[in-house]
């Protein structure tokens, strides 16, 4: 038979290894729950860091989205829809990450779709400014061509002018003038015949006598001759119908007449009949010929 004291030591020896298996088997067990919870929580923020990286990410790429609208490029329908799918995508991750939580699945997916979206926004920034770049080449290129237009039309018209005044100055080296000119009063006869008289009274008509000058430039044919007399007191004997342009200006005319030009005839004369009864003082004549003055003469009449 056992002794029982070496009975009763065994069996305490066991309840001993007994409990030490316990015992470390409740510590492995806390020591593997503290583990788990602490890598759960490291887990957690991990997560949630992330989560808010990837919230600051899309709201760059948004900024980012807006700067290319701030170029102020009018986009092509195919551009406007490119940067209508970023937008849309950039809400879908925004609605997404606004979520308490995420699996790592959904997480992984997130960083996909970040890292594509801003890719995409990349790709659409670089082909909007190479559009505002071409915009830009072809404003300088239509600016020079602009500015070589008006160059071209500016000297255009200064030579335009420079004809339009070289040609007035020959138009006017070509006019013809008068020179002794003469004004003599007259009165008719019964029988026809005229007799030069200085009173005003008996006075029935003017005769305008002139020589032209020489004149190489002139050319040789007939011109239009308007007469304009004024009265003693400045006023101009015309029919306000008859009008003609001369220096510049349209004016009223007392008569006109034709006569030829062949550089060969010393003296002309053309003769004016008063509509009006003649009075004392001055008549002046003026006549025009081409739109220029040919010349000026007076008589006064007693």
């Amino acid at each position: 038979m056992l002794d029982p004291k070496i009975t009763g030591n065994t069996g305490d020896r066991n309840k001993i290894y007994f409990l030490i298996i316990v015992i470390v088997a409740l510590l492995g067990t806390n020591a593997y729950l503290y583990f788990r919870d602490k890598h759960e929580g490291e887990r957690f923020i991990s997560v949630n860091t992330e989560k808010d990286r990837l919230k600051l990410e899309v709201e760059k790429i948004e900024v980012e989205l807006d700067n290319v609208n701030n170029l102020n490029i009018a986009l092509s329908e195919e551009l406007k829809q490119e940067q209508q799918l970023a937008r849309n995508k950039i809400q879908e991750l925004k609605n997404a990450l606004e979520k308490s939580q995420l699996s790592q699945i959904e997480l992984t997916a997130a960083q996909k779709e970040v890292k594509q979206l801003r890719q995409f926004v990349k790709n659409h920034y670089e082909q909007i400014t190479k559009l505002n770049q071409e915009n830009i080449l072809l404003k300088s290129e239509r600016d020079s061509l602009v500015n070589s237009v008006n160059q071209v039309t500016k000297k255009a018209e200064k030579l335009i002018q420079k004809n339009q005044e070289l040609s007035k100055k020959v138009k006017e080296g070509a006019a013809l003038k008068a020179i002794n000119m003469e004004v003599v009063a007259f009165r008719v006869k019964n029988s026809g015949k005229q007799v030069a008289v200085k009173n005003a009274g008996p006075a029935q008509k003017l005769d305008i006598t002139f020589g032209i000058a020489p004149n190489e430039l002139a050319e040789k044919k007939y011109y239009k001759i308007y007469i304009r007399v004024f009265d003693p007191a400045g006023n101009l004997i015309a029919d306000e119908k008859n009008m003609f342009d001369a220096n510049n200006q349209q004016m009223q005319y007392s008569e006109m007449t034709t006569l030829e030009y062949d550089d060969q005839k010393e003296s002309y004369t053309i003769s004016w009949v008063n509509p009006e009864e003649f009075i004392k003082g001055t008549y002046a004549v003026i006549l025009y010929a081409d739109g220029f003055t040919m010349g000026k003469a007076s008589v006064t009449l007693k």
